[in-house]
């Protein structure tokens, strides 16, 4: 709780930071209705009395516009919406509502209401005493008031027991338990209100930048300029509502992610009783299978589990993105007195949302299932199960990036200002005439102020952006978060994990090395000794799940290597030659906090304990270690290979249950070294050449993965990541502290925190993950982190770690990995980038080509095929037969005319299947211009960005359309500024000499600054990136100077123009209000200002080199060029109708001619302007040092 207060609370968690108590107003005492309540009582009883209807009515509108201000502003500020509305609320028992701080990088502050229940205690009602529990949801989590300790904590789940309770429980015991228990966690499903169209449009509606458009044109209206405005309202409705759409649809995809509602069996109250998978509570007993839908799907496990007996091979693709089946064995061998920990013990535990593919009962459980399933107990369910978590993850992890992000508001603030001088010039000139109408002359000042912001910029920034979204969907990459592709421009450091994503998936076996104190590798297996091959072909997890062999893509290496089969009765043997079978008795699985596996195996009649693990913890386990084993093991992994230990020992003569109850512990000591397996990990073709152009194009490289530091480092050498000589932190020999050393142990140097970013200049630095906790522990995160170009051995946790590190000092990242270990780091960078190992998208847009190939795919559910960007996909392991079977039951579901699949189609019937195919592709993919939606299911759903490509190319293709777009928006950003300082000029300045634009004319250059805008939207990015970098940011000395010195350059042109224009005007006086008639200055002003229009465009286009130049972007050129033309025309007057249209009258000549020549000068000096700045100010790599500098020195002095 912090310093006494009773009202605020540091949570500090993960979710929540902060929690601020609050009590409601009384609404007449709210600071939005009683200050306004005396405002409109002085105007009524004072200020209209006394004033003419007119100058009261334009005071009232001016008290109505500030009041709807100070309610639309508590929609925009949660702080604010806190300081009018509600108090501090002087206890917990008082408070109403309370406002959640989110911890960093975790999204918004909100306000949610405190919600209290009576609880009963002890089981029966008898004997309850109640109290009150005070709680709040926030982001689908409950936080509880704990007395004790005086803040809000997370409901707890029964995850964290020891075994010994999770194997005594049966189950709830009394009907009461189970109220209770539901009372407490609720029903397990993920409930989450759909917001409808209308809901989503208010929300919309109230965005800062739309209520301000909707403002402008209202005035517009007034002012009559009826046909513009109109046009203008139009367009933004209709440019919201297709947002609105969109986001609709990501929505509703969503959705249709529910907990699998298949019944089960339970155990409650002492008998097992059915229930449905949404009736499962925290505790409960259940038992557990592979069970199949109506249409013959695997159904999905309804809540987070753990096994208490019975085996079972699941496919968790849906939540990591990894297509190799894993086992889940049951808690029966673990330490009574062991806590269970959900990392640790994953081999333990079903995770929601994933599919049994097999299961195997245990028979000697003293709790018997009913119905030959595993016995499992439910740990967490709902929004707290893996999947839920996922969920939530995507829902709410990091704040969304909109286009109205802080800079363009400075922005428009910078040109807010220009235009309150412009209407204080014209309402201090204005009020100096008292004959003068006060009502036009406050219209024209709000005119002047709202038209310095162009009601098309949010419609233009979002053109410039879906263009940039279409463009990538054809590449193959979807993106659910459009606003951070500029982002993507701005990109300074690039992140890869290496598994399946630097290199394939796939593994080869080289051979074994080790035997007889050799170090050289021996891929001829009939020369390895039998014992070796025995424990390649038996110490493994390869199952049969549909007769189809499946498991770990390494293991599946090995056996086709030394050329062993393995059968479903759990059998290896040799395909030839001599060798005995292994019969398999007993798999001790592997974990990764053992970081080894071990089976007990009989062959012939012999009993043999057969383990293979990382060659680290294989050592201390070995009866006499051979005198080169650390160097032979270190001398292959150098070489980025992948490297096994193996060893056995014999076991004395026993019998078949006794062998399959031996201890682990026993199993996996006094073992004889019996060799080396050493694999390759192939590096994907064009990983190299990718992430070399990635350099080429100033991003600095760095790799992030969970494999040993030698072996990650070989592969960033050979990746470009690496290319100076490397160091890696490791534990000193003695052990009481830690060195940088090299990977051949030739150079050591001292770790010191303060000398890393010295030691970065001259090395290429690489930290492991068992060295995370002693750079957390002395804190000097802020100052290793940033420095270090490989990081092995890393959690999912420290993935985030890392990335949040990199972001606090100021660099701008882009995280590329595959599947949910990377969930956190891909939601944390700027950009997130999951690739999908499917096949990448051939050019051609017949969907057939791609449709034929089934997939390897890292996908959830089985997709549509949809034309040239989707892939037909079947998640097991691209099985042709699994995708026959799951199109057809497609079809037979599409087409329900045709009663029986078997009997062939009717050429009529086969019409009306393409007919119908045809309409479903077209709702899905809309228009085409519109954004495309990325289906749930791919675990990277979490991720801004999802390619389906087996490559890390789409970096490429994402920073190349990143940079075009932030080009794009930033000269948008640009010409906006210049068109709008221009228009505060003329609005003012020459309004009040009487100049004015037609209806006619206003919407004429209304329409033509859109089709500017809509084709300079539409440059394409140049194929290669460039070395150069865009300027990141609106404000620089760059943009500054830039605008200044053309808006001198127009101003000058416009003033001459006009000046000159009035020596031909006859003296009459020009009233400031009257309507606008056509004269000679009106005229004048018109044609400078639009000629000004066409040089804004022109000049401040940029080109190379990130977008195609002015002649190749070809819409925009003849755009152009047509422009200049039009202009020609109407200033040397040859087509005297059109001048009448537009309402321009005859220039005198040689007046014409001189203001062309004028009009030529005006842009050559704009042109030379801009270029002499772009050459001045190139875009340069961010100055992160110098913050990661300041920001570890005031954590020093903290």
């Amino acid at each position: 709780m912090g310093g006494g207060d009773m009202s605020r609370f540091d949570v500090g968690g993960k979710v929540v930071e902060r929690v601020d108590l609050l009590t409601r107003r009384n609404w007449l005492w709210r600071l939005d209705v009683w200050p306004f309540i005396v405002v409109y009582g002085v105007w009524l009883l004072v200020i209209a009395p006394t004033i003419d209807f007119l100058d009261a009515s334009i005071v009232l509108g001016g008290l109505v516009v500030g009041h709807i201000l100070v309610l639309l502003f508590t929609i925009w500020s949660i702080d604010f919406k806190c300081f009018v509305q509600y108090t501090k609320a002087k206890g917990i028992h008082e408070a109403d509502v309370c406002k959640i701080t989110p911890s960093k990088f975790s999204g918004s502050k909100e306000i949610v209401p405190v919600q209290r229940r009576k609880v009963l205690q002890g089981s029966s009602p008898s004997v309850a005493r109640d109290t009150e529990e005070i709680y709040f949801d926030f982001r689908k989590q409950r936080f509880i008031f704990s007395e004790d300790k005086q803040t809000f904590s997370k409901l707890p789940y029964p995850s964290k027991e020891l075994f010994s309770s999770y194997i005594k429980n049966s189950g709830y015991g009394t009907e009461a338990k189970v109220v209770a228990a539901r009372e407490k966690w609720g029903r397990n499903a993920f409930e989450y209100p759909q917001p409808t169209f209308w809901n989503l449009m208010k929300e919309h509606c109230v965005e800062p930048f739309f209520v301000f458009q909707v403002f402008s044109v209202v005035l517009w209206c007034l002012d009559e300029y009826w046909y513009y405005s109109l046009f203008t309202l139009f367009m933004l409705f209709v440019f919201e509502s297709t947002m609105v759409k969109s986001r609709l649809k990501t929505l509703t995809e969503l959705r249709r992610v529910r907990v699998d509602g298949q019944s089960l069996m339970v155990h409650r109250c002492g008998k097992w009783v059915k229930l449905s998978g949404m009736d499962l509570l925290p505790g409960d007993v259940v038992s557990i299978g592979r069970s199949s839908g109506q249409n013959g799907e695997d159904r999905a496990v309804p809540a987070d589990m753990l096994l208490l007996a019975g085996s079972a091979i699941v496919n968790e693709a849906i939540l990591t993105g990894e297509s190799t089946p894993q086992w889940k064995v049951s808690i029966l061998g673990r330490g009574l007195e062991e806590k269970l920990s959900a990392k640790r013990d994953k081999g333990h535990i079903l995770f929601g949302g994933t599919k049994i593919l097999q299961h195997t009962p245990d028979k000697s459980f003293q709790l018997k299932t009913p119905d030959g399933g595993c016995l499992a107990i439910v740990l967490r369910t709902g929004f707290e199960t893996s999947q839920g978590k996922l969920m939530r993850t995507i829902l709410f992890s990091t704040e969304r990036v909109t286009a109205n992000n802080w800079e363009s508001g400075l922005f428009i603030l910078f040109l807010v200002v220009f235009a309150l001088i412009a209407a204080g010039y014209v309402l201090t000139k204005g009020l100096e005439d008292p004959t003068r109408s006060k009502y036009k002359l406050f219209l024209s000042c709000s005119l002047i102020i709202t038209s310095v912001i162009p009601p098309e910029l949010p419609m233009e920034l979002s053109i410039a952006v879906n263009t940039s979204l279409i463009a990538l969907a054809r590449c193959g990459i979807f993106c659910t978060e459009p606003f951070r592709i500029p982002f993507a421009g701005k990109v300074d450091i690039c992140c890869f994990d290496k598994t399946g994503t630097l290199t394939s998936d796939d593994m080869e076996f080289q051979g074994i090395v080790g035997l007889s104190g050799s170090m050289d590798l021996e891929s001829d297996t009939s020369k390895v000794p039998a014992r070796s091959l025995e424990i390649l072909a038996s110490c493994h997890a390869l199952v049969f799940v549909d007769n189809k062999q499946v498991g770990d893509p390494l293991e599946k290496a090995a056996l086709k290597g030394i050329d062993w089969i393995y059968t479903s009765d759990e059998k290896a043997m040799p395909k030839r030659g001599a060798g005995h079978a292994v019969q398999i008795l007993q798999r001790h699985h592997f974990a990764s906090h053992l970081k080894r596996m071990a089976v007990v195996v009989r062959v012939q009649e012999e009993y043999f304990s057969f383990v293979k693990g990382a060659p680290e913890t294989i050592q201390d386990r070995l009866v006499d270690l051979p005198p080169s084993y650390v160097q032979t093991y270190k001398k292959y992994t150098r070489q980025g290979s992948r490297v096994l230990a193996l060893a056995y020992k014999s076991l004395p003569e026993m019998s078949v249950s006794e062998a399959r109850g031996l201890d682990r512990d026993v199993v996996e000591n006094n073992l004889i070294f019996t060799g080396f397996a050493v694999f390759n990990c192939p590096i994907r073709p064009d990983s190299a050449r990718v992430l070399s152009e990635l350099k080429g194009s100033s991003h600095d490289l760095v790799m992030i993965t969970g494999d040993q530091s030698l072996t990650a480092c070989h592969v960033a050498s050979q990746v470009h990541i690496i290319s100076k000589p490397t160091l890696i932190l490791t534990a000193t020999k003695n052990g009481d502290g830690y060195e940088w050393i090299s990977p051949d142990e030739t150079v050591t140097n001292p770790y010191r925190p303060d000398e890393v970013d010295a030691l970065a200049e001259s090395h290429d630095l690489c930290v492991g993950g068992d060295c995370f906790g002693l750079i957390q522990q002395t804190s000097a995160v802020l100052q290793v982190i940033p420095y270090v170009k490989v990081f092995a051995r890393v959690a999912p946790d420290q993935k985030e770690l890392i990335l949040t590190t990199l972001k606090s000092v100021g660099r701008m990242t882009l995280m590329c990995g595959d599947g949910t270990n990377d969930v956190g780091a891909l939601k944390q960078a700027h950009v997130g980038v999951a690739l999908l190992n499917a096949i990448p998208p051939s050019q051609s847009n017949g969907p057939s080509s791609q449709a034929s190939k089934p997939s390897d795919s890292k996908l959830g559910k089985p997709k549509k095929p949809r034309a040239g960007t989707e892939l037909s996909t079947s998640r097991e392991n691209g099985d042709p037969e699994q995708t026959r079977t799951r199109t057809q039951t497609r079809l037979t579901r599409t087409d329900s005319s045709s009663s029986s699949t078997n009997r062939p189609m009717t050429a009529a019937e086969r019409q009306q299947l393409k007919l119908k195919k045809l309409l479903e592709e077209m709702n899905e993919e809309g228009d085409g211009r519109a954004p495309p939606i990325v289906r749930l299911g791919d675990a990277s759903m979490a991720s801004p960005f999802t390619a389906k490509h087996a490559s890390v190319s789409p970096t490429l293709d994402i920073i190349r359309q990143g940079r075009s777009t932030l080009v794009t928006t930033l000269q948008m950003f640009k010409i906006l500024g210049l068109n709008c300082l221009a228009t505060a000029y003329v609005l003012s300045v020459m309004y009040l000499d009487g100049v004015k634009l037609g209806d006619v004319q206003a919407t004429i250059s209304g329409v033509f600054t859109a089709a500017f805008f809509l084709f300079i939207s539409h440059a394409r990015p140049l194929p290669t990136l460039s070395s150069e970098r865009p300027h990141p940011n609106i404000f620089s000395s760059y943009m500054c100077l830039s605008l200044l010195g053309q808006f001198a350059i127009h101003l000058t042109f416009l003033i001459s123009s006009v000046k000159a224009a009035e020596k031909y005007m006859p003296e009459e006086c020009i009233e400031p209000d009257s309507d606008f008639h056509p004269n000679i200055v009106n005229t004048v002003s018109y044609m400078a200002n639009m000629m000004i229009q066409v040089a804004t465009f022109g000049v401040n286009y940029m080109g190379h080199p990130f977008n195609q130049s002015v002649r190749e972007n070809k819409p925009f050129f003849y755009a152009l060029f047509g422009a200049v033309v039009f202009f020609t025309l109407v200033t040397s007057d040859l087509i005297r109708s059109l001048n009448d249209a537009l309402k321009l009258v005859p220039l005198p000549q040689p007046f014409g001619s001189k203001l062309l020549i004028w009009a030529g000068l005006m842009i050559a000096s704009c042109y030379a302007w801009e270029r002499f700045l772009r050459w001045a100010f190139p875009g340069r790599m961010p100055e992160w040092r110098r913050h990661q500098r300041q920001l570890g020195g005031s954590k020093k002095d903290a």
